[in-house]
């Protein structure tokens, strides 16, 4: 291996937070590697919001001008492929990629996401991110005052309407099967004049992932636009965890207020490491962790 292979840091995940922390890092003049597949998981969604100064645009073109910006940092370098293994080395780690090429470096950061573990629903793939939506704070403010719909059989139904009804009063809550909620929650639901529906859900109906109704098994429809549907989640990378790296009770990278996981020199940032998926917050975590990173690695060489 020569030491065109070795790397200060090097990022594995090239989405926001990974750029976020790669620009920090080549602010900082060390030598970095972003390991990047290109297949970030909000690629499906038309615009992003919430992010100061590119509130509306696609997340491509965010994510494009975040690249083209740091190809003015001699000293970031980007490398196309996914990683498939990680080890600790007695300088630091190792990684090797699907492609099998080895890159070694001092300290890594994972800004790998998280992968959304859909129900088995026809339709329900198609319109995430487009009419099926996970955030309000993303996307509550395009669909506020339309008939909206919940999709939810876990005992947080209850508060996930809470809360959207915020943005719309034209609520029902689908719960696909008998409803968790307790008694005084469906009175306090009837009192707000939002119905509960607990029938079997067949598929959704849509056109090139606009949603048009929700099908039951019965053979009945409900015709709505806009449909919550918070859903689990895995790891998108094993690699933080085979290396040690404690996860939450949530199933998330646990991390440090500096973004440090509970392994040295391992750093994370982004959906991996929190509920809070937002661009602003993904960027926000990877400038930190960038600069945690480059930090310690310029301590060390005084």
């Amino acid at each position: 291996m020569t030491d065109t292979n070795h790397f200060d840091v090097i990022v594995v995940g090239g989405s926001y937070s990974g750029l976020a922390a790669g620009m920090s890092l080549g602010r900082a003049l060390k030598k970095t590697l972003l390991i990047d597949s290109g297949k970030p998981c909000n690629r499906q969604t038309p615009r992003s919001h919430n992010f100061l100064t590119r509130d509306g645009s696609t997340p491509k073109v965010i994510a494009d001008v975040a690249r083209e910006q740091l190809q003015q940092y001699d000293s970031v370098h980007f490398f196309q492929g996914t990683a498939i293994r990680a080890g600790k080395t007695e300088k630091g780690f190792e990684v090797q990629t699907d492609s099998g090429a080895l890159f070694t470096a001092q300290k890594l950061i994972f800004a790998t996401g998280i992968k959304d573990l859909f129900p088995p629903l026809e339709g329900f793939a198609e319109c995430w991110g487009i009419s099926v939506i996970h955030c309000p704070y993303c996307h509550g403010y395009e669909v506020r005052g339309q008939a909206t719909g919940i999709l939810s059989g876990s005992e947080l139904a209850y508060d996930i309407v809470r809360l959207i009804h915020n943005w719309t009063k034209d609520l029902t809550l689908f719960t696909n099967g008998p409803s968790p909620l307790t008694e005084e929650q469906m009175q306090k639901l009837k009192a707000k004049g939002i119905p509960v529906i607990e029938k079997e859900i067949e598929r959704l109906e849509h056109r090139q992932g606009q949603l048009n109704a929700i099908v039951f098994k019965d053979g009945t429809r409900h015709a709505i636009p806009a449909l919550y549907a918070p859903v689990p989640f895995e790891q998108h990378s094993i690699l933080p965890a085979a290396l040690g790296c404690e996860m939450t009770e949530e199933g998330f990278i646990r991390v440090d207020g500096f973004q440090e996981t509970t392994i040295k020199n391992i750093y994370a940032c982004g959906d991996a490491t929190t509920r809070l998926r937002t661009v602003a917050n993904a960027v926000s975590m990877g400038t930190t962790a960038g600069m945690m990173a480059s930090r310690s690695t310029i301590l060390e060489e005084f």
